[in-house]
């Protein structure tokens, strides 16, 4: 099957703290890297699997980009490919690490549970990137929940593979680490954040890098491509619900975001790259 048909396919099937320092922050980092209130989510239905997919579904995705078709063809034939509806666990924290995924479509939080029980989302993840990937530093279980934000679509492999990617695929593994750096590098832009910064900053630089990872451009700015609540964006700032409540209303009626039915527009990002270094 080529792209085009798979993508089709895909549109058939709908896409087929106040100022605190957050409890379990040091698990938190690892969550960071490797996807790199209590979590309820619904049970995985049973799986929905693909034809035969075409080399061109992985040839432009940065780990699989210097190889050939026949390389690409071994790798396709090798992966599990399936659909998971919006709000599922693609893998839970504590897990055993058996697999290792790409994510072909769709978006993924990356959320885990402290030890008082608090949910903390962090980050997250869009199309095209490797998630649950433990195996790159040494983890036997999965630090954290994959839990997607919409309708996705991944690929995944037995993890008794990752040794045989990592030494006979050319750019896999520069790739794998060069994903973990960047994932690191946001780690020490939130730890800053929480560190040195107000709510008020914390909260725009949050929707910065949301409409920068993940932003589409719509006729009155830039919105997050996938639902997200205020309670979301809660907890990916280490702040409280009335906050962010509080802050997304005023801003709103400035003219700088839009928010609606689960829905955040930034209307106008330059203001909010002045808020965020006020």
């Amino acid at each position: 099957m080529c792209c085009c048909q798979f993508y089709a396919l895909r549109e058939a099937r709908l896409c087929a703290a106040t100022n605190y320092w957050p409890k379990g922050f040091t698990e938190l980092l690892h969550a960071f890297v490797i996807c790199g209130t209590k979590l309820i989510m619904r049970a995985e239905p049973a799986p929905t699997t693909f034809p035969r997919l075409d080399e061109s579904l992985l040839s432009h995705l940065p780990p699989f980009s210097k190889l050939d078709r026949r390389q690409i063809r071994v790798i396709l034939d090798q992966a599990t490919s399936r659909r998971h509806d919006a709000g599922i666990a693609i893998f839970d924290e504590g897990a055993v690490a058996e697999r290792f995924y790409m994510l072909l479509d769709g978006y993924v939080r990356v959320v885990r549970i402290t030890p008082t029980g608090e949910q903390v989302t962090a980050l997250h993840i869009p199309a095209g990137q490797l998630l649950g990937i433990a195996k790159a530093i040494g983890k036997v279980t999965y630090p954290a929940t994959a839990v997607t934000a919409v309708e996705a679509i991944t690929l995944s492999w037995p993890i008794h593979l990752w040794d045989p990617f990592v030494a006979e695929y050319d750019g896999f593994a520069t790739e794998t680490y060069k994903t973990i750096g960047k994932r690191m590098g946001e780690i020490n832009a939130r730890v800053v954040e929480m560190a040195t910064q107000q709510v008020e900053q914390r909260v725009a630089n949050a929707l910065l890098r949301l409409i920068n990872q993940t932003g589409r451009k719509v006729a009155d700015g830039i919105e997050i491509d996938f639902p997200i609540t205020r309670q979301d964006l809660s907890e990916l700032t280490a702040t409280t619900l009335h906050t962010v409540s509080r802050l997304l209303s005023a801003w709103e009626k400035q003219g700088l975001v839009h928010s609606k039915r689960k829905r955040i527009t930034v209307l106008n990002p330059h203001a909010l790259v002045v808020l965020s270094q006020a």
